[in-house]
């Protein structure tokens, strides 16, 4: 399905693996590494998912066979000396399993990265409220009122959004696309539109 690939020609070690790094196709943002054999390449090719072997258990894995969280391949790319694989992916929730949306959230420093990521963080909890109603949440006020109040909070931020922006203040600005942000999430949350869907129309819209 990704094309003519010639797994032979590809460099595995002496152990029969070859790294893999895993990287968002939407955002660009790195979430692992790992390693892949012969076989877990071949499943990966063949479902469209991946599959990676597991050094320490030494056994092949499919990624979010127990978490939920898939990866859906959506390009796969060998570098320049054959050696390392890149795999484009569609998620379905965190690629580590601390929950980061990253493996790669600490640098050498000791200090956690700034989660670049926080609009899918931010829809995560917005459908887990969906799904788990949390007594005196907001967001849940927002469900149980329904469309029609979703709609209306919208609109509402639109026009702060607008009377900020007239107002030429940025830290208003800043707080009212804040606040129109949130509640455009939680209408996509409501009629079950992925940030996905959004971020394919986008890609569509705009390819260079």
């Amino acid at each position: 399905m990704f094309g003519v690939i010639d797994i032979k020609s590809l460099k595995f070690n002496e152990k029969g693996l070859i790294p893999v790094i895993v990287q968002d196709y939407y955002t660009k943002k790195v979430l692992m590494l790992a390693y892949m054999n012969e076989e877990s390449l071949k499943l990966t090719l063949e479902q469209g998912e991946t599959f990676f072997y597991s050094r320490s258990r030494s056994e092949i894995w499919h990624k979010g066979e127990t978490s939920g969280n898939i990866q859906k391949v959506k390009k796969i790319f060998y570098d320049c000396d054959e050696d390392t694989l890149l795999i484009k992916v569609e998620t379905d929730g965190p690629a580590c399993h601390t929950g980061n949306v990253s493996c790669f959230f600490r640098s050498l420093d000791g200090k956690y990265e700034e989660d670049i990521d926080i609009l899918n963080k931010i829809y995560k909890i917005v459908e887990d409220r969906k799904i788990n109603p949390v007594e005196g949440s907001y967001t849940n006020y927002l469900f149980e009122k329904g469309l029609d109040k979703i709609l209306k909070k919208v609109g509402e931020e639109t026009t702060e959004a607008v009377i900020a922006a007239k107002n030429n203040s940025k830290e208003e600005i800043i707080y009212e696309v804040s606040d129109l942000i949130y509640h455009m999430i939680v209408l996509l949350v409501e009629k079950k539109i992925s940030l996905n869907d959004i971020f394919i129309e986008l890609e569509n819209r705009y390819k260079s």
